[in-house]
């Protein structure tokens, strides 16, 4: 398998665990020109914007430590550009969350960010 059939077997993997905790999903896959948003969702009242971090080994580092001040500025501005494009109010309750994966389990980190 190549890196990216991985990375999108390993994103439907995540959408089906938060779908099993509640989470409703709106979008998975959002691009735009500042950024990409691995899955949109909604769960308790709130938008969630979702970061999906998978790694095989921890031989660098666990995935959730690949969620870096750089990387969480692009889905930020990807957020803010969904909100735009969707139009949607500025009151919006949004989260930032992360999902954490290897090949034994799956971590939500809610407000990570």
């Amino acid at each position: 398998m190549n890196k990216r059939t991985v990375g999108a077997a390993n994103e439907e993997r995540a959408a089906k665990y938060l779908q099993e905790r509640g989470y409703a999903l709106v979008l998975q896959n959002y691009r735009c020109f500042c950024g990409e948003i691995d899955i949109v969702a909604e769960e308790s009242g709130a938008l969630v914007f979702l970061e999906v971090k998978y790694r095989r080994t921890t031989d660098y580092g666990l995935p959730e430590q690949a969620v870096d001040a750089r990387k969480m500025k692009r889905i930020r501005n990807a957020a803010m550009c969904f909100l735009k494009e969707h139009r949607l109010s500025p009151d919006t309750t949004i989260r930032f969350d992360v999902v954490a994966m290897d090949e034994r389990e799956i971590r939500l980190y809610q407000n990570a960010f």
